[in-house]
């Protein structure tokens, strides 16, 4: 009797043990996560560090290694690191731009993909008729501000302006979606509007140059390309006022912006991995997330051209950080 009552008392202490380890293996369960952000610029580097900071925050520094990986805004530098944290197997890929989510998306169909900084995702991944979720391993955020007040914006601010130069770079399937847009807004109010793309940083300032020569004002969408050369457009277009899609052109060459927060939105990002780490969210079912966009200007280059920020302050914008 004894002996059983001992093995007995053995046995439970060994059961005990066990799902004491379990838990404490469940609880500081480690992942690696890499991130591919297509090149250098405020609103990217914004919104990666968003999202490192969110999966720290939720995950605790010392589980989650993050691997951030630079593509120097090159497309096949994507694709050679896409495939590089496919072959590592890590857990979660978070894609920073439509060409990082491109690259992603055709190098697995297994491992987790977060977009961010992505405009709109039935054109990034070519889905018609896109619903609001893409139904696969992907999901993630949109830096889409309504392309229609981005429009009325040039209007408001600029009801001088008859012909609208739109410019951005060709190479970006998400950039011509919103000129295509904000040009057919435009056109539909009698305004004269010509599109200007250029290929890569080389040609920017040509391109710029040209259109600010034979407009009244410029809109440019949120572009990478555009965004990492922001000063060499100002540069090539003088006093030609323009709307930005986003406050780091804005930043750079623009007088006022309908803009979100990328850190913010990189933030929403980093709790979605969080959530899908954590076996809490699926993410086939997870619709693509969006931010609020508050209207602001650039009173450095507003002053240069002239424009009244206290007329632009009226209208409910604020100055830019």
């Amino acid at each position: 009797m004894k002996i059983k009552r001992l093995l007995s008392i053995t046995l439970a202490a060994v059961m005990i043990l066990a799902a004491f380890s379990l838990t404490s293996c469940s609880k500081d369960e480690t992942y690696t996560v890499g991130v591919i952000q297509l090149v250098t610029h405020d609103a990217l580097d914004a919104a990666t560090q968003g999202f490192v900071d969110a999966l720290k925050a939720e995950l605790g520094e010392e589980n989650v290694t993050i691997d951030i990986q630079n593509a120097a805004n090159s497309t096949d530098t994507c694709a050679t690191i896409a495939k590089s944290f496919v072959t590592k197997n890590v857990d979660l890929i978070m894609a920073n731009a439509t060409p990082a989510l491109q690259a992603a998306y055709n190098a697995t169909q297994t491992i987790p993909i977060l977009g961010t900084s992505v405009t709109e995702y039935g054109v990034a991944l070519g889905i018609e008729n896109f619903s609001g979720t893409v139904g696969s391993n992907v999901s993630g955020t949109s830096d889409l501000a309504d392309l229609d007040q981005q429009a009325q914006m040039i209007l408001d601010l600029l009801p001088e302006a008859k012909n609208v130069g739109l410019i951005y770079c060709s190479a970006e399937a998400n950039s011509d979606y919103q000129v295509k847009k904000v040009k057919a807004y435009l056109e539909n109010k009698n305004i004269t509007c010509k599109e200007y793309a250029f290929s890569d940083s080389n040609d920017v300032a040509t391109v710029a140059g040209q259109a600010a020569s034979e407009c009244d004002a410029l809109y440019i969408p949120t572009d990478n390309t555009a965004a990492s050369c922001a000063e060499t457009i100002y540069g090539a277009t003088g006093d030609t006022p323009i709307i930005a899609g986003e406050a780091g052109i804005c930043k750079g060459c623009g007088i006022a912006t309908l803009s979100i927060s990328y850190y913010d939105l990189g933030y929403k990002t980093g709790e979605m991995a969080a959530d899908i780490l954590r076996g809490e969210a699926k993410i086939e079912e997870m619709p693509i997330a969006y931010a609020d966009a508050t209207k602001k200007y650039n009173p450095t280059i507003c002053a240069e051209i002239g424009i009244d920020k206290a007329a632009l302050e009226a209208a409910g914008y604020v100055a830019l950080d």
